[in-house]
């Protein structure tokens, strides 16, 4: 059925066809938290990541190694726990609406999983050749392991985001201080004198699956939205507070190369303290986000970042490492891509190097997209359809 926007013969701007293919009862506000989600990790990533050139090869470096006043960013740009709501809330509406329609759990979650897997199949092959043709050309072996290792460090997280979705049915209705406790007690035996250190991995799952069911439990419907945002935001705040200062955790929420803990490998109770701030955070922001995105033009551009996002998160590493690979053709390092990350000058350096990282992530997104959102049977894939003359096609599922 064509859309009265289509039926107009007329023009239709693209913003308007994007808000005319959506929906009416899309939650807007949480498809724009999962985009600053998505933005949040790749800009994150790209500051802190530094590849250092030495002795014709690359090595990874960390500027909060050399400059702790740099923490508080990691604070802005470490935005998992929100994706993890948000994952929860959409895998929770998901499994409601296709048990409503009939659909039994292989096919819904066959459905869900195909849509991780495409793109990170194709990411695997792409860099497998990739990876032959940097040693067939004498690329240094020590590079190869750094090209490597940023690559395939994204995908723990979607290991973790792919068995949480599986058990959604099961963790559903699952109250998340029952996760908290669990996390709580595997810190206190590991981190005492002595304590197993691989107990730590337990958290993998458990930590974030505290924001995963408080999103579940957002889609039942959290009475009292904003009193609950207010508590997790201040009551998480002033536990990650307690816990840096008094307890002896990082402050930094990511890893730092050469320190003795990391708060996110695996994750800390300071993590997930740290992480349902964020998420009451995130809270408080649903309804304003969501009346925002009222407005064409934004909703435009958070629909399109929704449709790409496992697209955007795959790949934002490697536009990082194109970029450096390409760069040591110059013959001397490349101050803010090649240079230790050492002082305030680096940092100024890398902020101008942000809009080439985007660039190629644009020409990566320009290639590899299609393997995200897949095809419609017979006919083109969902934007392509949505931005149409005819528009009728939905942005985005639950």
């Amino acid at each position: 059925m064509r859309t009265p926007l289509a039926t107009q013969g007329t023009r239709v701007p693209f913003a308007r066809r994007i808000g005319a293919a959506t929906p009416p009862g899309r939650d807007r506000g949480a498809d724009a938290l999962r985009a600053l989600a998505v933005c949040g990790v790749v800009c994150g990533h790209w500051l802190v990541t530094a590849l250092v050139s030495e002795g014709g090869g690359l090595h990874g470096a960390s500027p909060l190694t050399y400059l702790p006043g740099l923490v508080p960013a990691s604070w802005l740009f470490q935005t998992l726990a929100v994706f993890f709501l948000v994952g929860g809330w959409a895998a929770h509406r998901g499994w409601v609406a296709a048990r409503e329609r009939g659909v039994g759990y292989r096919a819904w979650l066959r459905a869900r999983l195909l849509r991780l897997a495409r793109p990170v199949a194709a990411l695997l092959c792409v860099w497998t050749l990739a990876t032959g043709l940097l040693l067939a050309c004498g690329t240094d072996a020590g590079t190869v392991r750094t090209v490597l290792k940023l690559v395939v460090s994204p995908l723990w997280f979607l290991l973790v985001y792919a068995a949480l979705t599986a058990a959604t049915p099961l963790v559903a209705s699952l109250h998340p201080l029952w996760p908290f406790a669990v996390v709580l007690h595997v810190d206190l035996l590991r981190l005492t004198p002595g304590g197993p250190q691989w107990l730590g991995w337990v958290n993998l799952g458990a930590g974030w699956l505290v924001p995963f069911c408080l999103g579940a439990a957002w889609s039942r419907g959290m009475p009292r939205e904003r009193r609950a945002g207010w508590a997790l935001l201040l009551g998480g705040s002033a536990a990650t507070g307690l816990l840096v200062v008094a307890g002896g955790y990082p402050a930094a929420m990511v890893g730092v190369p050469g320190a003795a803990l990391s708060n996110l490998n695996p994750p800390t109770l300071a993590a997930v303290t740290f992480g349902l701030a964020q998420c009451g955070g995130a809270l408080l922001l649903h309804g304003p986000l969501r009346r925002w995105c009222a407005r064409p033009r934004v909703w435009a551009a958070v629909a399109l970042v929704n449709l790409s996002a496992m697209t955007v998160f795959l790949w934002h590493q490697s536009a990082l490492l194109a970029v450096a690979l390409a760069g040591l053709r110059a013959g001397a390092p490349l101050p803010g891509l090649h240079t230790a990350p050492d002082g305030f000058d680096w940092v100024l350096a890398r902020l101008l190097w942000l809009p080439v990282f985007a660039a190629v992530l644009s020409a990566c997104w320009a290639v590899f997209h299609r393997y995200e959102r897949g095809r419609r049977p017979g006919g083109p894939s969902r934007v392509v359809a949505a931005c149409s003359p005819a528009g009728s096609a939905t942005v985005g599922r639950v």
